[in-house]
Parts: structure tokens; sequence; C-alpha cells
């Protein structure tokens, strides 16, 4: 198939957010003692890499990203 296709008219106009783990360790002193005994949080990002949220499961950070119309994926 050599059809060209416009994916643009796909695109979510910027409600696409990135969810990735985060180590406890790698986080700034003030918020690692507000983790208390978890090691991996899971961290809900824009597009341009701005934290919006910091959660304890990745569930809870789908969960939270839908709840505010947002469409998460995964980054590795």
């Amino acid at each position: 198939m050599h059809a060209k296709y416009d994916f643009s008219k796909l695109m979510d106009e910027g409600r696409t957010v990135y969810v990735r783990s985060v180590k406890a360790s790698d986080l700034p002193d003030d918020v690692r003692e507000q983790v208390g005994g978890s090691e991996t949080l899971y961290a809900v990002h824009r597009a341009d890499g701005e934290r919006l949220a910091l959660v304890k499961d990745r569930k809870l950070a789908f969960v939270l990203a839908r709840q505010n119309d947002l469409a998460p994926v995964t980054v590795h």
C-alpha cells in the first residue's frame, strides 16, 4: 500500500501525558521525606517534560490522568 494518510487528524491536541517510574532515591530530599517507605513511584509528565503528578503506583497514575481527560502512555 502506498496511499498517504494524514495522521495529524488523530492527534489529541496535547492531551497525551507520559507515565514513568521514578526511584525515590532520585527525588529531592523534601519530596523523599513525604514518600514514606516506597522505593518506586510513578510520575505523570506533559510532553514538554513538566511533572504534573507523582503517585504511589502505575495504576493510580493512569486513573488520575484519565480522570482529568488526559491520555496516558507509558514511557520506558
